[in-house]
């Protein structure tokens, strides 16, 4: 892996005798007596400088960051490209609603994303601030093309937390208890598990659509929301031949297939999208997280004559596209497109993989399951019985955030650890952390 520009030292660093260290702890203090403790930050450390792969805190630390903001600083922190654009966008103006006075760079961003999201159809494009935002647009424009109005959503699955995407969101602690009543016409069908389920793409697709037709009904279903790859749900990759076999399903019975892609888009997963994996052509894509390089921007994509089902002034925002988060972003694409990030990103699987899973065998099983492609892997743990241990993947974090690596949890069990680096990581940075996680997995769950 070709080692890119960076800002800051590339490199692992703590300084203080225990986390946090004492400028971060007074921030902490202060944290906790003015901001509500529904906020919970991961990692022990306040930021004041991160470029590359690393966070560097206020006590001088330096982290290795396995988490990118969640997938979101995939062209790095403090990008230099991303930097300038946003620089020069904000000293003509910082807003004025597109809506309401119009500006190019929206138009210039909805034609790069027409251009690079899957298909040679016809597209439009409407730009949001946040991926909830993009998945409830996805869905009011799905059902106003189809004048249905049942949703399907998978086991698992996670699409954000305003009260529709609380609706298509499974996972109950700690985003859906205790904030109901939630949006109605919303409905969990089987998503394709395959360490659990043991089923082909075909066999799990089949339960699928079973489940769809004598429970929703296809003159009732709108659009059915999927993420090719789950992301809070567990990093689950669905077997092969599962999302073809939906979207042919959603074809045939006048259902809008949507591909959430807001974690799994812009490289992540090693192509522009990771439903090209298996050539899935969605009738709308939702995007976020990695498009703008940390600038907050999303979109939603589509077939033109689905997006145009919404008449004039029913789509938008007061800060929806904003015109420096647009310049983020075509700088952000530009990086990507430069430096072939969706090859880096194919690189860090090779990597990950080459240290992480002969832990399968070495730990008898208990490191479960690497799995997830590109730059969007996961590490399934479980206990000698087979169950999900939670308890060792929080030792895990808590040791290699001590070691100066932060990670990320997930799964509806909190037993599988996510690995987001920024796909500018350096291989040897790479290598150092994972070379961290594999000690301590070693020593949580190791024979």
């Amino acid at each position: 892996m070709q080692d890119l520009p960076s800002r800051l030292p590339q490199q692992r660093s703590i300084v203080t005798d225990q986390l946090p260290g004492p400028v971060s702890a007074a921030l902490a203090a202060r944290t906790a007596a003015s901001v509500p403790r529904g906020i919970a930050p991961s990692l022990a450390a306040y930021v004041v400088d991160a470029d590359g792969g690393v966070l560097v805190d206020a006590d001088g630390n330096s982290f290795i960051d396995f988490a990118s903001g969640i997938a979101v600083t995939s062209v790095g922190a403090s990008n230099a490209k991303v930097v300038d654009a946003v620089a020069a966008a904000a000293a003509h103006f910082t807003h004025t609603n597109f809506t309401t006075s119009p500006y190019q760079s929206y138009v210039d961003v909805a034609e790069k994303l027409n251009e690079i999201t899957p298909g040679d159809h016809d597209k439009r494009t409407v730009l949001l601030n946040s991926g909830a935002e993009a998945v409830e647009n996805a869905v009011k424009i799905a059902r106003a093309f189809t004048g249905k109005p049942a949703v399907a959503v998978m086991d698992r699955a996670y699409h954000g937390r305003t009260n529709l995407t609380m609706a298509m969101t499974a996972k109950n602690v700690p985003y859906k208890s205790g904030f109901g009543p939630f949006a109605s016409d919303v409905y969990r069908v089987p998503m394709s598990y395959p360490l659990r389920d043991q089923l082909t793409g075909p066999e799990a697709a089949e339960r699928t659509i079973w489940t769809m037709e004598k429970e929703i009904g296809s003159e009732n279903l709108s659009c059915v929301v999927i993420e090719p790859i789950q992301g809070e749900g567990g990093f689950i990759a669905p077997a092969e031949g599962f999302l073809p076999a939906i979207a042919e399903w959603c074809r045939a019975n006048g259902v809008v297939f949507i591909a959430d892609e807001i974690q799994a888009g812009m490289c992540r997963t090693g192509d522009w999208f990771a439903v090209n994996h298996e050539n899935v052509v969605p009738d709308i894509l939702t995007i976020a997280k990695g498009v703008a390089g940390g600038m907050p921007l999303s979109a939603v994509t589509g077939r033109a004559e689905i997006m145009d089902a919404s008449g004039p002034g029913s789509l938008g925002g007061t800060y929806a596209g904003n015109p420096v988060a647009c310049a983020a972003a075509l700088a952000a694409i530009d990086e990507m497109e430069t430096h072939d990030l969706a090859g880096r990103a194919r690189e860090i699987e090779g990597i990950v993989r080459e240290v992480l899973e002969p832990l399968v065998d070495e730990t008898a099983g208990r490191v479960a399951e690497v799995r997830g492609r590109g730059a969007m892997l996961a590490v399934e743990i479980t206990g000698a019985d087979g169950r999900p241990d939670a308890a060792a993947v929080k030792k895990v974090a808590a040791a290699c955030q001590a070691a100066g690596v932060l990670i990320l949890t997930c799964g509806l069990d909190g037993n599988v650890i996510r690995l987001l680096p920024a796909l500018v990581i350096s291989e040897s940075l790479l290598r150092d952390g994972l070379t961290v996680l594999a000690a301590a997995l070693r020593s949580e769950v190791g024979v």
